[in-house]
């Protein structure tokens, strides 16, 4: 008999509840669209009150039980899986002090000479090439920020937590998060499963007081239950188990039904990752772990694209007004104009190579978005197919990082996420790659994903490989081009690969140059 699951899938956009079966069927769903995503207070910001995320879930269960009481009353159990990399801090009542700073935030708090670490680390991290790195991390730690510009927060704070742990607290009374949901800047052993402790030199790089951070609860086990007071806000019944699961990237890894290495799991979203499940832990990039996946014995190992499908609005935003314009009249989505007008356009841009680096990562701190290969022959258009194309790339050069720790090359692809809709996209990508690409059979893959940890974690299925059998159908199947793909491995060895490391010193100038701008302005008024 099957049984059912309730899944919160909380996203930067949008929030989805569903009841999900375990045959895989989602049997009611409920999606509240936020009207705000985020407020920008000032340039680079990116905030969202702690309390609106609860209010959501409270509106999408709501919803549920005014529909289709017996699927909420039917369920076995819950699990809440959430967007990663955003943080909160709590008084001793624990309530919030101020507003989450979301993970896609860009204030940077500038640490003169990173003023915390110890003589010997610094030179640690100097010798082992990683002190740029270390300098990034730290400098966008929120815990810095806080210091420098709300010292009065910071002196009343109680609780340093992942939005996920708030989460909990408010739905079972237990402020607790899973050892696998605490992906971001936070002083976590993955392998582990543990803080790290004070005497730790990565401590003095997130500065975050290792008695303010909480309580850690394995993947698999229960968190807490269902209190009393959030059943009646919520519908959700009483004492029903909450599971500690992953982040939604890592269930939207499971969804997509890869649970080993030879299998890639690619999320095309506001950020693009590529993931390679392995049951040994070891390290993608250096100083990126690998995450716990939602079910114990596993890592995630990725790699991520911060700008991803974010480039797309970034386009239309400066671009697109003709593009939406023409979207209207006919009735169809922008991206659905933009596609067709990049059909034409031949394999390699015309030469134009695009670098994805609008927002940097951890293996370029210094990095920052580029075009290279522009002459007469370029429109707006190539500018466009250039992100498609520059994205794979990336998603590519993630996946040889990964391949090297598993020495295992995948032979199959699956792509999930609003990117998926994309022909264009996913074509470009299987050609990229020259490997045969799955688009994900459910639209919804975070939440199928999450299920399936609840599923394992409750002792329904007794492996993820017996989840996958029960719940995951495969897709459409799109096969590499062979000719494309042999244009596209010249441009990616020849030119792609070799563009960071030609610019990387003049990133890294233009970098300072603008901090020290920015400082000059900010000093003038």
């Amino acid at each position: 008999m099957s049984e059912n699951f309730l899944v919160i899938d909380v996203g930067t956009q949008s929030l989805r509840a569903s009841v999900v079966s375990s045959s895989g069927q989602i049997l009611v769903f409920s999606r509240q669209k936020y009207e705000v995503p985020y407020f920008s207070p000032e340039k680079g910001f990116a905030e969202q009150r702690v309390d609106f995320y609860l209010e959501e879930i409270i509106k999408a269960t709501n919803d549920i039980d005014k529909r289709h009481p017996e699927y909420l009353k039917s369920v076995k159990g819950m699990v809440v899986d959430v967007f990663r990399d955003s943080s909160i801090i709590l008084d001793e009542e624990k309530k919030p002090l101020r507003n989450a700073v979301l993970w896609l935030d860009q204030r940077i708090t500038r640490i003169p000479g990173l003023k915390n670490l110890k003589w010997y680390e610094k030179i640690l991290f100097r010798t082992i090439g990683m002190l740029d790195t270390v300098k990034f991390n730290a400098e966008r730690t929120v815990s810095y920020w806080l210091m420098e510009h709300e010292p009065e927060n910071w002196k009343k704070m109680k609780y340093f937590c992942p939005l996920g742990a708030y989460f909990n607290y408010r739905i079972t009374g237990n402020l607790a998060v899973s050892t696998a949901d605490c992906i971001g800047h936070y002083p976590i052993d993955f392998k582990s499963g543990k803080w790290l402790p004070s005497w730790h030199p990565k401590q003095s790089v997130f500065s975050i007081p290792v008695e303010s951070l909480p309580p850690l609860v394995p993947v698999g086990q229960i968190i807490g239950k269902v209190s009393q007071e959030f059943s009646q806000l919520s519908k959700i019944p009483a004492d029903l188990p909450v599971y500690a699961s992953g982040s939604d990237k890592a269930c939207e890894t499971l969804g997509n039904g890869c649970i080993d290495k030879y299998s890639a799991s690619i999320s095309l979203g506001t950020a693009c990752t590529i993931e390679v499940v392995s049951n040994k832990y070891s390290e993608p990039e250096k100083f990126l772990p690998s995450y716990q996946t939602p079910y114990p014995g596993g890592y995630d190992l990725e790699v991520q694209v911060y700008s991803g499908l974010w480039m797309i609005k970034w386009f239309v935003d400066n671009f697109g007004a003709e593009d939406k314009k023409e979207a209207e009249e006919q009735g169809i989505s922008v991206e659905e104009v933009l596609n067709r007008k990049i059909r034409d356009i031949p394999v390699g841009c015309d030469g134009l190579v695009l670098q994805p680096y609008w927002q940097p990562g951890l293996k370029r701190p210094n990095g920052k978005g580029g075009i290279i290969g522009f002459s007469n022959v370029h429109g707006k258009y190539h500018i466009y197919r250039a992100i498609y194309e520059g994205i794979a790339f990336a998603l590519r050069e993630g996946m040889d990082e990964i391949v090297k720790k598993t020495h295992v090359m995948p032979s199959k692809l699956v792509i999930s996420g609003g990117g998926s809709n994309s022909q264009e996209l996913c074509h470009i990508i299987a050609d990229v790659f020259g490997i045969p690409c799955t688009i994900s059979n459910e639209v919804e893959s975070s939440t199928i994903g999450g299920a399936m940890s609840g599923f394992v974690n409750s002792g329904v299925f007794s492996s993820p490989a017996e989840a996958r059998k029960a719940m995951v159908t495969q897709g459409k199947v799109i096969r590499p081009n062979e000719v494309n793909h042999k244009i596209y491995n010249q441009l990616y060895k020849k030119v792609y690969l070799k563009m960071y490391p030609g610019l990387a010193k003049a990133y890294e100038n233009n970098k300072n140059f603008y901090l020290d701008v920015q400082e000059f302005q900010k000093n003038q008024k």
